[in-house]
């Protein structure tokens, strides 16, 4: 049902955040959304048109051409795309829209962003704290900036799940990113621990430990979905780490456990691009895990 004064947004990069948060957007009753991404124009971008289509989100022909009279503009791009993005749609901005950038980067590329927008519009560091699946626009989010809180009843009116963490650019950034350390950690620990476990023989065992030490965790439930989030989003999961890493060399550490990190989501994306890990996935943990292993066997023999 539409809602009387609802903002109208705009989309930049129209991958899995994108189409999730524009779908939960125009089901609370957004009747004017659009996007644009560098991908619209080529053959890869067909399944981004198509899912654009479906949603009932307005394909815009450039960036310029897309974000014009827009209120809320989404920045969901790559991480590596963060500050060219905001660039190419800095020429066609008014001060008065707000510039929502939720990529998944370091503070210190948040403050970069903003002071290159300087001025051209309301820029807002927006940290996504959870899978975008199935919450969508009600994932949870902080909100940081100069202009985080005139933002949050905006959103709230949307029945977005926001908060501020701080009227300082990079503070929303901050926690996703140190948080990162510990979540992306953890499902890198996962997939080194339970390969040997499996190899060895001693999974239940491991389990079992496990879950003495820490009763509160479903050690099972969490190995499956730590190794099928690794094997579906362990590239872009890379590089956000990548982030993670210049936001603790920014705070003066040396990002030791974070590299391997990166190194083990690169290599379960990697993998899971391809057979057999692609079919086991939806068979669980144990087809995951003898898929990995054969497929680290494979590797190594060639």
């Amino acid at each position: 049902m539409a809602r009387p004064n609802t903002p109208s947004v705009c989309f930049i990069g129209f991958g899995e955040a994108g189409q999730a948060l524009a779908a939960g957007l125009r089901d609370t009753g957004v009747m004017t959304v659009a996007a644009w991404d560098i991908l619209f124009p080529s053959p890869d971008g067909q399944r981004l048109c198509e899912a654009a289509d479906h949603i009932g989100v307005r394909r815009g022909t450039s960036v310029g051409e897309a974000v014009r009279g827009a209120d809320l503009i989404v920045a969901a791009v790559t991480a590596a795309s963060s500050l060219d993005a905001a660039e190419q749609a800095k020429p066609f901005l008014r001060p008065d829209q707000y510039f929502l950038d939720i990529n998944s980067v370091s503070p210190g590329r948040k403050q970069e962003t903003a002071r290159a927008m300087d001025g051209h519009a309301r820029y807002v560091d927006v940290a996504v704290m959870a899978p975008v699946h199935p919450a969508r626009h009600q994932t949870p989010a902080l909100l940081a900036g100069p202009h985080a809180a005139s933002l949050e009843p905006i959103l709230t009116g949307l029945d977005m799940k926001v908060s501020v963490a701080g009227s300082e650019i990079g503070a929303a950034a901050a926690i996703k990113m140190v948080r990162s350390v510990m979540v992306k950690g953890l499902e890198a620990l996962t997939l080194e621990c339970f390969l040997a476990a499996r190899r060895a023989g001693v999974e239940e065992q491991i389990f079992a430990s496990l879950g003495k030490s820490y009763p509160g965790l479903d050690w099972p439930k969490q190995v499956e979905y730590n190794l099928e989030r690794m094997a579906n989003h362990g590239i872009r999961r890379a590089h956000e780490m990548e982030e993670v890493a210049d936001t603790l060399r920014e705070l003066g550490i040396d990002p030791h456990m974070t590299a391997g990190t990166i190194r083990r989501q690169q290599q379960m994306g990697d993998i899971g691009k391809r057979e057999p890990l692609r079919s086991a996935v939806p068979q669980g943990r144990t087809a995951m895990l003898d898929a990995i292993g054969q497929a680290l066997i494979d590797e190594k023999a060639h």
